[in-house]
């Protein structure tokens, strides 16, 4: 028996909805990246208008921290569903699996070099393969290895870095003579220019410590995610419905009181380690249960169906925000680099989102699945194959 991708009415709306609000999270922090010279800045220090600084405490509390970490949950979700279907099949799924995470890694080499540097495909793509290594694994041991390998590093920054510097203010990071270069490639320079200051930006953002960082932050989620699949919560969401209430009150009441912690109290390295790698992937959790619980309600998939769609199409949304994004900041495009506020920044993001749902709208009603997903289904089983 082949291997065969998922068919149309396998999906579940649910998941597709995640994906799509995840897209919309995961754009609005990525907007800084367009018109800001990151990674050589300390965003919560940088801006000097109240209405930017009002606007940047609301991002880095509800969206900041917290949208990597459920869609890698999802990457995870999605990735065990494949693998217990193949065994279903009885069917070997690692061959297939490492095909499928090799395109992947070269979609995101591509986007990173070619479009913009603060790719996160490739890091998925790597940490899958560990994931891909762990599926054999029960939920139980899948949700143990993930507090394990994210306990060790959390026991590590906490206790031994923590000894050192976590109690002290944070000091404003700028690396100026590194946002002049930016500023002048981005904001001024042309395309080369701009190529070549990528190149420099992804040697920060795809530094070694970055792929090691990945497996302690990243990977867990992951592994989460493929636990959570195994027990089929989202599937059985009405039988569970106590679980996720749980999950959705305690992520959001957790998570958002951590994430505030440095903005109501003096900023310290251990308020803001904690906002970030214990308050981001709680509130992500409650997120999840919210949107859970509101897809229990018929009309409500209706009503997302939007979000749906962008979802089932995410990596073709996820790069096409990279294209529009650079296009109207980029002085190759609009040149609009430094020259935006916080709030119109978030106002673009959603008129981006806004198109991309109409685009989906569109393409879907003709195609059964997005551009770059059938590019990629199709190098992965090696023959034209469509998703009925």
């Amino acid at each position: 028996m082949e291997l065969k991708p998922t068919m149309l009415q396998e999906r579940m709306a649910t998941l597709d909805i995640l994906r799509g609000i995840s897209l919309v999270g995961i754009l609005l922090v990525n907007m800084y990246t367009f018109y800001l010279p990151m990674p050589h800045i300390d965003l919560a220090s940088w801006f000097t208008t109240p209405s930017d600084i009002v606007w940047q405490k609301n991002i880095d509390i509800y969206v900041q921290g917290s949208f990597y970490p459920l869609f890698a949950m999802l990457f995870g979700y999605g990735l065990a569903m494949q693998w217990q279907k193949a065994q279903s099949r009885e069917q070997n799924f690692y061959t297939l699996g490492l095909r499928r995470l090799s395109v992947l890694f070269a979609f995101g080499f591509i986007h990173a070099v070619l479009i913009w540097w603060g790719d996160i495909l490739m890091m998925y793509a790597f940490c899958g393969v560990f994931l891909v290594l762990l599926l054999r694994l029960s939920p139980v041991w899948l949700l143990v290895s993930a507090l394990i390998i994210n306990g060790l590093m959390q026991v590590f920054m906490l206790v031994i870095v923590g000894i050192i510097n976590f109690n002290t203010k944070v000091d404003d990071y700028l690396d100026i003579v590194s946002v002049e270069k930016a500023i002048t490639a981005y904001g001024t320079g042309n395309w080369l220019d701009a190529f070549m200051q990528r190149l420099t930006d992804l040697s920060t953002q795809a530094g070694i410590g970055m792929w090691f960082a990945a497996l302690f932050t990243i990977l867990p989620y992951m592994l989460i995610g493929a636990a959570a699949s195994k027990w089929r919560l989202v599937e059985r969401a009405k039988e569970l419905k106590w679980l996720w209430l749980t999950l959705a009150i305690a992520g959001l009441v957790i998570g958002i009181g951590v994430k505030s912690l440095p903005i109501m109290f003096t900023r310290t390295y251990l308020l803001d380690y904690l906002k970030v790698y214990i308050g981001g992937p709680i509130l992500a959790v409650g997120y999840i249960g919210v949107i859970v619980l509101l897809c229990l309600v018929p009309i409500v998939p209706k009503l997302l169906s939007p979000f749906a769609k962008i979802g089932r199409m995410s990596l073709t949304m996820y790069i096409l925000q990279s294209i529009l994004g650079t296009c109207l900041f980029y002085q190759f495009g609009f040149g609009w680099y430094g020259k935006v506020t916080v709030e119109t920044g978030v106002l673009i993001a959603i008129g981006i989102i806004a198109v991309q749902m109409i685009l989906a709208e569109i393409w879907l009603s003709k195609w059964k699945q997005g551009p770059l997903e059938a590019i990629w289904r199709k190098l992965t089983y090696k023959k034209k194959v469509e998703a009925r």
